[in-house]
């Protein structure tokens, strides 16, 4: 059994730390803050696909990732007898005009091909339950889910600990050491390389009061609404590249919540029972950063989620298990530090 360290208990750190405990590994997360105090705390959990177009290997690697994460989260679910709040529950998106209309149908002819059977795209008129679509037409996949970030950090914790591993706020590294720190760690990264390899991007969000458990997610512009299994709706997030204080909601956490209302018009009376702000770890290449850390032998480094850190964390683990663990590199190169 090899020994293992993982810095930073977020979902990259904690994804790691399970699949090396999955494997056979001693493995031990280290992060003075505890699970989820980053990015991974908040409360949106959206897990959506590219749009079918353009394909890219970059959009094939979330589509694998989409399509792994059933068995991975119910293996998580388990191994700790705690609920994720998984689901494959599906999006459906208002379409504007004519144009998003049209936009849409070639989408779904792109979905056919390139999502096969894996799920459907596909463009119906408007229905009562819909979100308001100013064009009467709605965009439909079955491929989007849902996770509740803070469900499932917790139940990654007591899967890594049904495994004998420890998750704890201090303690002496044993082994290669992972560091999956978010923003502050791109910082550090940056300034060990002496370049810019990314930064912290702040994002607010909130999350109301209102059971839909099996309704299917809505997106609009800039605007995500996940029902979640716990009575709760999620509505996420701002895009924030100025700011003072990551940890705090202001003023545009409320214009969010009057665009989801106007959007999806049953929420209007839902009570607000979280409001949350905090620091996504962004990479200057905007995709993901995992690998050696250069000139640090013994050292990896798994990072630059940002708004995709739950959807991609189950594919990140994997490769970064096979890295150190196995020696066997198979991280892409777009997503190397060098």
């Amino acid at each position: 059994m090899q020994d293992i360290t993982v810095m930073g208990a977020g979902a990259f750190g904690l994804c790691i730390a399970w699949e090396a405990a999955r494997r056979g590994a001693r493995v031990q997360v280290i992060d003075p803050w505890g699970p989820g105090a980053g990015a991974s705390g908040g409360v949106v959990g959206a897990l959506a696909p590219h749009a079918p177009e353009s394909w890219t290997p970059a959009k094939a690697l979330q589509l694998q990732a989409l399509e792994l994460a059933p068995d991975w989260w119910a293996g998580v679910e388990a191994a700790s007898g705690l609920p994720t709040g998984y689901a494959r529950t599906g999006r459906v998106q208002p379409l504007a005009d004519d144009r998003a209309v049209s936009l849409a149908r070639a989408r779904a002819a792109g979905a056919a091909t390139l999502w096969q059977d894996l799920a459907d795209w596909r463009v119906r008129p408007w229905q009562d339950s819909d979100p308001i679509s100013p064009s009467g037409m709605v965009a439909e996949d079955t491929l989007t889910a849902r996770l509740h970030p803070r469900l499932a950090l917790a139940a990654l914790v007591g899967a890594i600990r049904a495994r004998g591993g420890i998750v704890a706020a201090d303690g002496p590294p044993q082994g290669p050491v992972i560091w999956a720190t978010g923003a502050a760690g791109l910082r550090d990264l940056s300034a060990a390389l002496r370049r810019p390899v990314g930064c912290g991007e702040k994002g607010q969000a909130l999350a109301l009061r209102h059971a839909a458990p099996g309704a299917p997610q809505i997106y609009a512009p800039g605007l995500h609404i996940v029902p979640h299994a716990d009575g709760t709706v999620a509505i996420g997030s701002t895009s924030e590249r100025d700011y003072e204080d990551p940890a705090t909601t202001d003023a545009q956490l409320d214009t969010l919540h009057a665009r989801a209302v106007d959007v999806w018009p049953v929420l209007a009376q839902a009570p607000v029972v979280a409001r949350w702000a905090g620091e996504r770890p962004r990479a200057a290449s905007r995709t993901l950063l995992l690998g050696e850390w250069p000139g640090r032998p013994g050292h990896f480094v798994a990072n630059g989620g940002f708004k995709t850190g739950f959807a991609m964390a189950p594919v990140a683990a994997q490769m970064m298990a096979d890295l150190v663990l196995e020696t066997r590199d198979r991280v892409p190169e777009a997503w190397r530090i060098g």
